[in-house]
């Protein structure tokens, strides 16, 4: 069974990432751009971990089954009927960016991380509200 304490706390993190990107953006001009830039992507590595753990946590306390990746995660997720294959889809994509901004497999373009603020962060707050939503949770507690 999913512990609400442990959905709140990833959804605090995820909902605070959130509010430090919109922040950025909007004093963007303000500050230097390679400090905007900095914190923009490092929230948004943060928010899609805290999307990450969320998913984790689901699939282990659940028991939807051993994942072999981050993105097996959200297929998982999908196939026991939490979230749908589009939004599955599309959060696996947001792992594997957060895996190449993490760990620099190659250069993060500004171009995707842009794309990703400006298109894809309600993916993550809608992965949040359909856990809360399919376990029944409200002000923490099931």
């Amino acid at each position: 069974m999913v512990d609400p304490d442990i959905v709140l706390a990833k959804l605090d993190i995820l909902e605070r990432c959130l509010r430090r990107i919109a922040d950025a953006r909007a004093r963007r001009e303000e500050m230097a751009p390679i400090d905007a830039d900095d914190i923009i992507a490092l929230n948004l590595q943060r928010a899609i971990q805290a999307a990450i753990g969320l998913a984790a946590h689901v699939v282990a306390e659940e028991g939807y089954g051993i994942p072999d990746s981050t993105a097996a995660l959200f297929t998982l997720l999908n196939q026991e009927g939490v979230i749908d294959r589009d939004l599955a889809e599309r959060l696996r994509k947001m792992g594997g960016f957060r895996n190449i901004a993490l760990y620099e497999y190659r250069k993060v373009d500004p171009a995707i991380v842009e794309a990703m603020v400006t298109k894809r962060l309600e993916d993550l707050c809608a992965l949040g509200k359909r856990v809360v939503e399919v376990f029944k949770l409200r002000d923490g507690r099931a």
